[in-house]
């Protein structure tokens, strides 16, 4: 019985090429942070206004028919009226 001893492989974070390659993507992250900033203080307002119908699409979702005008109103597991016979006779 011959054991072959597997070479350990090592961590992602252990490879000196893996460090090279995160500090350039910090330098660079720095640079565009520091100097896209007013770039994107400038469009800001623009993003806040965009944002206001967006919201509005959002919070009004799941409203429905449930405000009590309209057709059926009330909720959806309520019956109304129309939808019952009268007591003791037929529709």
């Amino acid at each position: 019985m011959h054991m072959h001893e597997q070479p350990q492989q090592s961590k992602w974070y252990q490879s000196r090429l893996t460090w090279v390659l995160l500090g350039f993507l910090t330098v660079g992250a720095f640079f565009l942070i520091t100097e896209h900033t007013a770039h994107f203080f400038g469009i800001l307002p623009f993003l806040l206004l965009l944002l206001c119908p967006l919201m509005m699409l959002f919070m009004h979702v799941g409203h429905g028919n449930q405000s009590g005008h309209g057709e059926k109103g009330g909720q959806p597991g309520d019956r109304s009226q129309q939808d019952q016979p009268p007591e003791g006779g037929q529709l």
